[in-house]
């Protein structure tokens, strides 16, 4: 393989955070941002198409996959914790410019480094994240009434979030073909959410979710002031999150390219090859 990806940890914030790296380190970059429950090896397919002309960095959030899973009760688990952390990780590798990929989770951190240091992103690729309250569907009922009132919510919430079927539906959704999906990368999710202390850390997030529909506003109205080159990609076969969010970010950034893919919610698991051509043709132009 001309371009290996590489498998590292560096220090940040006294914590070891976990990364996979791939591409000639002098060529654009790309800091891929992971969702729920995932961690960067839902960027492997990327890695593997589009390192022979990218610099492609995919780290692990605290309290996620290879990287540092601090005790709940001795970290804070907030967005604004792990965008703090991925900003310090950016500057510990020196990645002074960089287009950002934000998946689900990526998307409310990825929109915080972007509004802390707007200078080191040349553009932004939006998969299946959202930043309108809009783009919350009817399943946000139970996680809203869970923010409204934790005590009273939280079995039920972990049930929810945590559940093997709730993590096979992130993937599937609602595609016919289901046997496209591998079924490991639903059951290596499930047994990674029953890891001990998982479930806390799971909540901690979850509850601080609602800090990031109080920013939305605040990043639509960022997004409307900067034109910032965005690149939309969303699987016609989420569940996750309302199908009229695409539409959302154009109407916030009308020169947007929207693009609907032939997946579910972690679209890279079905329409790789799609999204890597989507992307390098955005990059090229832009």
């Amino acid at each position: 393989m001309k371009n290996p990806v590489y498998y590292r940890t560096v220090k940040v914030d006294e914590l070891s955070i976990f990364y996979r790296e791939a591409g000639p380190e002098d060529a654009p970059t790309l800091l891929l941002l992971h969702g729920l429950p995932s961690s960067s090896r839902m960027y492997e397919p990327l890695l593997s198409r589009l390192s022979d002309r990218y610099h492609l960095v995919a780290p692990d959030y605290p309290g996620f996959g290879h990287s540092d899973w601090p005790d709940h009760t001795q970290f804070a688990y907030t967005f604004n914790t792990l965008a703090t952390v991925m900003e310090h990780f950016g500057e510990a590798l020196g990645l002074e410019k960089y287009s950002l990929y934000m998946q689900d989770y990526g998307g409310p951190v990825g929109f915080r480094l972007a509004l802390a240091h707007p200078e080191r992103v040349q553009s932004l690729i939006i998969q299946d994240a959202v930043a309108h309250d809009s783009g919350l569907g009817e399943n946000w009922k139970p996680r809203r009434a869970f923010w409204a009132n934790r005590a009273a919510n939280e079995e039920t919430l972990r049930t929810n979030l945590l559940s093997l079927a709730t993590t096979r539906t992130r993937h599937v959704g609602n595609d016919p073909q289901s046997e496209r999906y591998d079924p490991d990368l639903w059951t290596d999710e499930f047994r990674f959410l029953n890891q001990p202390g998982q479930a806390d850390i799971q909540s901690d997030l979850f509850y601080d979710y609602q800090s990031n529909v109080a920013s939305y506003p605040k990043w639509q109205e960022w997004m409307r002031q900067n034109q910032p080159q965005l690149l939309v990609i969303w699987g016609k076969y989420e569940l996750s999150f309302d199908a009229s969010e695409p539409e959302e970010f154009r109407r916030d950034v009308p020169a947007a390219e929207v693009h609907i893919v032939d997946g579910g919610h972690f679209a890279l698991d079905t329409a790789a090859d799609q999204i890597a051509t989507l992307i390098d043709n955005f990059l090229t132009q832009k």
